[in-house]
């Protein structure tokens, strides 16, 4: 009987090879925001959260870093999101969203009101937030108001040592490269290790 059961396993990871049969069991860091969770630009295993995970496994932290970064989305559209990002179950989502909102038409007050509305989301289902902070024309002030408000984890510039370095971005001057995006995740880390538990 065992040896049967294990040939269909065996059978079904051959035919389903994403499928497992025993489901990671640990704690979820949502990483949730745009190009830059997404990592445009390089190589999947380059972006922010994949550099992430590998700091996180070797430091001995046992936790699995989720990319849902969409390029080009909006805080707008994170809202639109929000029932995907909750059914990941995170223990910690990193938002970083609002760098495309004024060139979508939505102003730092609609940034605002939508980042507060997914923060709130989240608070909510017990989540820990670490906010991501950017640089947004007229709404300078955006992100600390919000981290004050709701009492979470602030990344106070989430491109700090990147931004205007040609020799850390892509082509465009915007998007990080590999060795960016280094750098990134000591930034993030920085806030993010505070709440992590071995």
């Amino acid at each position: 009987m065992k040896a049967g059961f294990a040939a269909a396993l065996l059978l079904l990871s051959i035919a389903f090879p994403g499928w497992s049969q025993v489901p990671d069991p640990r704690p979820v860091i949502l990483a949730f925001g745009d190009s830059m969770t997404a990592g445009y630009g390089v190589a999947s295993d380059m972006s922010y959260p994949a550099q992430l995970q590998k700091i996180l496994d070797e430091s001995g932290y046992k936790y699995r870093v989720v990319n849902m970064g969409v390029t080009g989305d909006t805080t707008r559209g994170g809202v639109g999101r929000l029932s995907r990002a909750l059914g990941t179950g995170p223990d910690i989502v990193i938002l970083e969203l609002g760098s495309n909102d004024r060139s979508n038409g939505i102003s730092p007050k609609q940034t605002e009101d939508n980042l507060e509305q997914m923060i709130g989301r989240f608070q909510k289902t017990h989540i820990a937030v670490v906010l991501a902070g950017r640089s947004l024309a007229g709404g300078e002030n955006v992100y600390v108001n919000l981290a004050n408000k709701y009492k979470v984890t602030l990344i106070p510039s989430f491109l700090a040592g990147v931004t205007g370095n040609p020799n850390l971005t892509i082509s465009d001057g915007t998007h990080p490269n590999a060795d960016g995006y280094a750098i990134v995740v000591k930034t993030v880390m920085t806030s993010l290790e505070p709440l992590l538990k071995k």
